[in-house]
């Protein structure tokens, strides 16, 4: 795939996920076990993860328009949804009771990783 392209594609994929984490609390109303983690501080947390995933998402769009002047924006969303992936994996194996995070969130950040770490390398954004 030549670097217009993987810009494309790359400008959709921010649009797109930037939508997604505007609507983390909805999804979580939704589909609880595979977005809401049930022990600890349950609803201060919940609001706490939206409300930050919630800028990241208007931070993500907005980055959309020029995503070459927001290099850094990308990476911190590619290594954090990694980290933050990594983390949640190994805590479901802890508690059984969140085993729907391994077919929510978990593959949803690896997801969001996987493909604006793609589009972003071997463009002017990488």
């Amino acid at each position: 795939m030549d670097s217009v392209s993987k810009e494309k594609y790359l400008k959709l994929a921010l649009t797109l996920f930037g939508l997604v984490f505007l609507v983390v609390y909805p999804l979580g109303m939704v589909w609880p076990s595979g977005w809401v983690w049930h022990g600890g501080a349950g609803e201060y947390y919940l609001q706490m993860i939206c409300g930050v995933y919630f800028v990241l998402g208007v931070f993500l769009i907005m980055a959309a328009k020029n995503p070459s002047e927001h290099k850094s924006l990308i990476s911190f969303t590619v290594w954090s949804s990694v980290v933050h992936a990594v983390i949640m994996a190994s805590q479901v194996y802890g508690d059984g009771m969140e085993m729907g995070h391994l077919m929510g969130d978990v593959p949803a950040l690896l997801l969001v990783a996987l493909l604006l770490g793609y589009f972003s390398s071997g463009t002017e954004s990488a």
